[in-house]
């Protein structure tokens, strides 16, 4: 990233600045803006989100906001009630009090003397959930949103569910939460009210998870900031973003097809990151592109912003598989408009483990297919990385050979020709189960050579809810039914003597939580199929080779390294005892903010475990250590979750504790059990 200082506006900040909530809770807001405002009002950018302002995003802060402001903007970051140092409790995500204290914030914003009345709205993963869902409630100043790695709908496909699936990322998240929601504020903020207000965030948190449980069907509570559920709602333009490597890779292009306002999109190489800061690369000039976003949106000038492509996307060129790649190489392409008239479906019968060439609408009829098994152990999975990657530790799915070797594979001939696919695909099967509750996993592969197969989408169907997420119904096993599994978007070449593979498992642990029990799954031949979106080779590119500008931000503050990181993915063995384990350890070891003088640690560590096939021995864990140093003060939080079930319940088990120094000042432990619903 190249580091700018010499900008069009000299630039002011105030560290900490109280916004007063109509329930008397004052929420803290760090404000970069230029020296002129003063006399010369300008817009207002937001970023709303919980993850603590003056130390855990201070850096990433630094690089963009005063970038922002030195091109006109009073860009405002604001932390969520009960995290960092806003008043209150961070209860749950999303929530009507969370949105409704946004309103009151742009509201605020739009009155202050340094700004001209008009706002937006920013941010990655939480601060784009909540413009989008800000943006729906229509506040009168809001006239932009700028979005990156975010869902449009909370169950469907968020890090809870995938297809009706509980997604292990569920635990992962609620721990993440569990740990930040219970932080205490800064002393050298609150003053001395810093242990009441800590203490009233650990009085009154509970694990998230308990309540992303009790909801394992689509209801009210995922309805509610679904913005799905009424895209008409959203009346300012939107700038969406995201990576293939992300978990939220199809929002972008649901927003383009869907709402009906200025839009663009943009799709990357990137695992959760914005595309600045994008990893794997190539990371593209993205705060210039925002620059240019906010000049004509709130702003007014004529600078060809909504010229070309609606979608720009990177296609991405074959790869060896690896848990970690610096680069992907690729191109740029773009769509005019999404769905492009560019993609051409093509539907690709399945056979005895092939996939076979379209079939000719005028031909014959096909034959009745006969029946193709598979009951796959719960070893399937281990090496399907993460659902949202960070790409720290590497955590990109690897080869897909080994996890082919307990699946049902269907490979298609080799190439003759470069392929190219952009958008969503899907598989239809025309299926029977041998148990009332299964799922289905979906993996597509592109399969080089050499044997070696690199995933390139994949989707999980909870067959429960075939026909509704809404009201599942167990399956009567060996009932045929027809069953369709859209797998995540992506853009990807395939070059010739390569093959594509299409794999189904029955299990994918521990990606998503495996059913009751392990189910036999048939499939017919001939009847069931595999659906490319197809982007013609030859299909112009529709932008420049090079379209982004290098990424700039302005120079991150300082701080120092006290101890060091620490990454580790391991998948063990126990042939012994049959114990299967995924250890995962982020660790950000201790840094020293040198401009506030705090020492903060973050570490966190997941495990997920199993036995043989035992479908209800499968277990997760999570363990964040949260710390926090400056002279005399010395504080530390320590959250544990761990999720079990058997075969008819899911049991969490909890415990919070609070640290002064080496004295444990509040201690809680949860002991709860919840019903398994055809899950």
């Amino acid at each position: 990233m190249r580091y700018v200082t010499n900008l069009p506006y000299a630039t002011k900040e105030e560290e900490h600045v109280t916004i007063p909530m109509s329930d008397g809770v004052r929420l803290s807001a760090h404000v970069w803006r230029p020296t002129s405002s003063d006399d010369e009002p300008v817009p207002a950018v937001l970023e709303y989100i919980p993850y603590r302002k003056r130390d855990l995003t201070a850096v990433r802060d630094s690089v963009h906001h005063p970038y922002l402001a030195g091109h006109g903007y009073a860009c405002v970051r604001v932390d969520l009630r009960g995290t960092g140092d806003s008043e209150g409790v961070l209860r749950d995500e999303y929530l009507e009090r969370e949105q409704a204290d946004a309103e009151e914030v742009l509201a605020w914003l739009a009155e202050q003397p340094w700004c001209d009345g008009a706002t937006g709205m920013m941010g990655i993963s939480w601060g784009a959930f909540a413009a989008l869902q800000v943006a729906a409630r229509r506040p009168p100043s809001l006239k932009a949103i700028a979005i990156a790695s975010f869902t449009d709908d909370r169950h469907a496909d968020d890090m809870h569910y995938m297809g009706g699936a509980l997604l292990s990322d569920n635990l992962a998240e609620a721990g993440t939460m569990f740990a930040y929601g219970t932080c205490p504020p800064d002393p050298a903020v609150v003053g001395d009210r810093w242990r009441e207000m800590w203490h009233e965030r650990l009085e009154n948190t509970e694990p998230w998870v308990l309540e992303w449980l009790r909801h394992q069907r689509r209801d009210d509570y995922w309805r509610h900031a679904s913005v799905c559920e009424d895209y008409q709602s959203v009346q300012c333009p939107v700038l969406a973003s995201s990576g293939w490597a992300d978990g939220y890779s199809n929002a972008v292009t649901r927003l383009l097809g869907n709402l009906d306002v200025p839009r663009k999109g943009l799709i990357g190489p990137w695992s959760h990151k914005f595309p600045h800061l994008g990893e794997p690369g190539p990371a593209i000039g993205y705060l210039q592109e925002l620059v240019r976003w906010w000049d004509h949106w709130l702003k007014g000038v004529d600078n060809g912003v909504m010229d070309g492509p609606m979608l720009q996307a990177w296609m991405q060129d074959s790869v060896p598989p690896s848990t970690s790649y610096e680069e992907r190489p690729g191109r740029w392409v773009g769509e005019p408009d999404w769905p492009s008239p560019h993609i051409r479906p093509t539907t690709h019968p399945l056979t005895r483990h092939r996939i076979e060439p379209p079939r000719d609408p005028d031909g014959p009829e096909a034959p009745e297919g006969a029946a193709m098994t598979v009951k796959s152990p719960l070893s399937v999975g281990q090496f399907a990385g993460k659902w949202a990657s960070y790409n720290a530790p590497p955590d990109l799915p690897y080869d897909q050979r080994e996890e082919d070797g307990g699946s049902l594979v269907f490979d298609s001939e080799p190439l003759t020709e470069p392929l190219e696919i952009l958008g969503s695909p899907s598989v239809e099967l025309d299926l029977s189960v041998g148990e009332p509750v299964a799922l289905v996993a979906a993996r597509l592969s592109d399969v080089s050579p050499d044997g070696a197969a690199t995933r390139v989408s994949y989707g999980i169907l909870n067959l429960t809810r075939l026909d509704s997420t809404e009201a599942p119904e167990p399956l009567e096993p060996g009932r045929r039914y027809r069953a369709t599994i859209p797998l995540n978007g992506v853009a990807q070449a395939f070059p010739p003597g390569h093959r594509i593979r299409l794999s189904l498992s029955t299990s994918y642990w521990p990606l998503a939580w495996p059913p009751p029990k392990p189910a036999l799954l048939s499939v017919h031949e001939h009847s069931s199929t595999l659906t490319l979106p197809v982007r013609p080779v030859d299909e112009p590119d529709e932008v420049p080779s090079s379209p982004f500008g290098e990424p700039e931000g302005t120079p991150p503050i300082a701080t120092t390294q006290l101890t060091p990181p620490e990454e580790r993915w391991e998948v063990k063995r126990d042939l012994v005892g049959y114990r299967a384990e995924l250890d995962i350890v982020k660790d950000r070891g201790t840094v020293r903010f040198e401009d506030i003088g705090l020492e903060a640690g973050r570490r966190a560590h997941e495990r997920y475990t199993a036995v043989a096939d035992d479908f209800t021995s499968a277990g997760g864990e999570t363990t964040w250590t949260m710390s926090f140093r400056r002279d005399d003060w010395d504080v530390r939080v320590v959250t544990h979750t761990r999720l079990t079930c058997d075969e008819t319940d899911f049991f969490v088990d909890a415990t919070l504790d609070a640290y002064e120094a080496d004295r444990r000042v509040f201690s809680r432990t949860w002991n709860e059990q919840v019903p398994r619903d055809l899950l």
